[in-house]
């Protein structure tokens, strides 16, 4: 039985590209899916998959029972504007925009006496491009547990789904999941750089470099030690591993990342009060 709702997603950039991809591969038909984007290219690879599309908001999109915003924050409310002719009274909508609170969107998709509740705002990551990402997910109290289910169910497709509590919270994501593979990738081009300097070849110092974080993250995931216990146990006292952890923690490492995601954190208010009016 198809398990699948019938799916409109409004922008069909890299992260509508991974969902689409999760929810084929588990099995929902192309002809559920209906891309909005300018993009003449992007449409025509869009319909080479046998999904429908189209250049703007149109009609078809009252046929469809769930909504997926993914354009830009900038962009959020002009769009959002432009689909609400065609929003039905129980239609299930997401978005992936950051630091656009569901105030906002229950705003412009509401009415002069009411906002619209039926909203799940969320924030994956890029690694859903390869069925390993994780999305933070907030809704108001009026939705349903069904709604919820649904919702984390399309994202469950490509990698986990973890609810929250609120906007804050969903600002907290994107500095951490959201943001954080950005952070991952810069160590791990520094591990590369550091392994080439001290005389191993880039294929070596990626192999090695890429297995590492692979293994570790494994490790850690599937231990119920926190990571502090298993960063200790790594690290024997006089050790190589315990000199090179002094050095971070002469440069104040910690800190450092900490204040990286409070300056995310930061900035993805700061999208809500310029993109969010």
């Amino acid at each position: 039985m198809n398990k699948f709702p019938s799916i409109a997603i409004v922008g069909g950039g890299n992260m509508a590209n991974a969902l689409v991809s999760g929810w084929l591969k588990q099995g929902c038909p192309a002809s559920q899916i209906h891309i909005i984007e300018l993009s003449e290219e992007l449409r025509a690879q869009w319909q080479a998959r046998g999904v429908s599309v189209s250049a703007q908001p149109d009609a078809l999109l009252s046929q469809h029972t769930v909504w997926v915003f993914a354009v830009k924050p900038q962009q959020m409310r002009e769009v959002v504007l432009s689909t609400k002719p065609y929003l039905q009274s129980k239609t299930l909508v997401i978005s992936i925009a950051a630091g656009i609170s569901i105030a906002s969107l229950s705003k412009w998709l509401g009415n002069d006496s009411e906002g619209y509740g039926h909203i799940v705002r969320c924030m994956p990551n890029t690694p859903a491009l390869v069925a390993a990402g994780v999305t933070g997910m907030a809704a108001l109290p009026v939705l349903s547990a069904q709604e919820r289910e649904v919702a984390t169910s399309l994202l469950s497709a490509v990698g986990q789904a973890v609810w929250v509590d609120n906007d804050q919270s969903i600002d907290a994501v994107t500095a951490l999941s959201g943001s954080g593979p950005a952070y991952v990738f810069l160590f791990l081009e520094s591990l590369i750089e550091g392994a080439v300097e001290l005389g191993l070849t880039v294929d070596q110092a990626r192999t090695l470099a890429l297995a590492t974080l692979t293994g570790s993250t494994k490790l850690a995931s599937e231990s119920a030690e926190p990571a502090s216990v298993l960063r200790e146990r790594v690290t024997s006292k006089g050790g190589t591993t315990a000199a090179a952890l002094e050095v971070f923690k002469n440069r104040n490492f910690i800190e450092i990342v900490k204040q990286a995601m409070c300056a995310a954190d930061q900035r993805a208010a700061e999208l809500s009060k310029e993109f969010g009016n």
